[in-house]
């Protein structure tokens, strides 16, 4: 199976979480929608991260991960584009590849994946970028879970 990324757009991305424009004019914009902690025992963590650009072209996926009791939040520092690959998660259980879909973001957007939401890893484009990220975490194996899924790849323009 090979996706092809669309334009990241709110009203495409909306059932995963939120597009976080970074603003270009005076003022405050909240981004509250997709922000949630289901468990009261967890912390509040905002951690950064520097990704090395993805050279590989396209792009094997092989792994998706999801936090199931906190939304995450990624929002550029400083970057370029910056790939984002979604799937809802099946009733069977594990993420539902047939509903992949993929969004290509400027360095200018980021986003709020819905806690349960399966992604793949952070996938930085053209060049290394900075990002500020945001969850909830109890420091244990509910923070995050990593599974294998069938290999599927991503075309990037």
């Amino acid at each position: 199976m090979e996706i092809v990324p669309q334009p990241l757009t709110k009203e495409a991305f909306a059932p995963f979480g939120d597009v976080i424009d970074v603003p270009s004019e005076a003022g405050r914009t909240y981004y509250e929608d997709a922000l949630g902690n289901l468990r009261p025992e967890a912390r509040a963590s905002l951690s950064l991260s520097f990704k090395e650009e993805t050279p590989e072209r396209p792009l094997k996926a092989e792994l998706l991960e999801r936090h199931e009791f906190s939304s995450q939040t990624f929002v550029p520092i400083d970057a370029a584009r910056w790939l984002i690959v979604v799937a809802p998660h099946a009733k069977a259980g594990g993420p539902d590849t047939s509903a992949v879909r993929a969004f290509i973001a400027t360095g200018q957007q980021g986003v709020t994946y819905r806690a349960d939401t399966w992604h793949h890893g952070l996938t930085v484009l053209d060049r290394p970028g900075r990002f500020a990220v945001f969850m909830w975490r109890v420091g244990g194996d509910g923070d995050e879970e990593f599974v294998p899924v069938e290999p599927f790849t991503i075309r990037i323009p």
